[in-house]
């Protein structure tokens, strides 16, 4: 592999996402229309809530605006970097096919697009945990964002795992959002999961243990660390899925 041959494909990756100015401002707008919504009409409430993936049967109480908005900044960073990374993948079919005829290597081209993902699953999760604290106080705001860093890791590779699969536009959407409307949309809902009949089927969607570093660091002293590894495992599972599929598709057939 040659790294200049990576930057390049980074610096051309990024320079198409500004270009591309519809999508810099639905990652600005999206977030602040969804937290603007919730700040206008959740309630005060004290609600109690179950920290499920801890040992021990814990249970916090805090308002149900505050649960709702650290649980819409998990959904709305999941949502955002998963079409992101469906679409660097699909955007570029051709152009890296050319570029694999050229003399790429796929794996080059996939460093790139990994990297350009990266840049922007951080930015995104600084942008929208700097806006959740400033309309709720976030007891540890550094692992606050690590947490959606790590939601970002876990969904921006389903993304790029779709991607990489499905060549229509409209599958892909339909796959990306079937899978993060009910899990990082719905089930791991905190106020959700506390009346939940099967809540075992809840454990094994991949952004289980994501929001729970992020509601963990969010609410509680309580360490993240095992949320953390869970979540890296399952997001280097994805991505490994991804990078072998997106291999065969882009290599030279003999």
């Amino acid at each position: 592999m040659n790294a200049r041959r990576i930057i390049t494909g980074l610096s051309m990756i990024l320079k198409m996402l500004v270009r591309r100015r519809i999508i810099l401002i639905s990652l600005v707008v999206i977030p602040v229309a969804f937290l603007t919504g919730v700040e206008l009409t959740a309630s005060e409430k004290i609600i109690p809530f179950r920290l499920a993936s801890l040992d021990e049967k814990i249970f916090i109480e805090h308002s149900q605006k505050g649960i709702a908005l650290v649980f819409f900044a998990v959904a709305n960073t999941g949502f955002l970097v998963s079409f992101l990374a469906l679409n660097l993948i699909q955007i570029d079919s051709d152009v890296n096919r050319r570029l694999v005829i050229c003399g790429y290597h796929p794996f080059e081209l996939l460093i790139s697009n990994m990297l350009s993902l990266f840049l922007v699953i951080f930015s995104i999760a600084i942008y929208i945990g700097l806006l959740i604290h400033g309309f709720v106080s976030i007891k540890h705001l550094l692992l606050f964002i690590f947490g959606l860093t790590l939601i970002g890791f876990v969904y921006g590779c389903y993304g790029l795992i779709i991607g990489s699969m499905i060549k229509g536009k409209l599958e892909g959407i339909l796959l990306v959002f079937l899978l993060a409307n009910i899990d990082v949309g719905w089930l791991q809902n905190p106020m959700y999961y506390a009346e939940a009949h099967n809540n075992i089927i809840i454990r094994y969607l991949p952004a289980y243990y994501p929001s729970q570093s992020v509601i963990i660091a969010a609410f509680t002293d309580y360490s993240v660390f095992n949320a953390a590894i869970y979540s890296i495992l399952i997001g280097s599972g994805f991505l490994i899925i991804s990078m072998l599929i997106f291999y065969n598709k882009m290599r030279l057939k003999k």
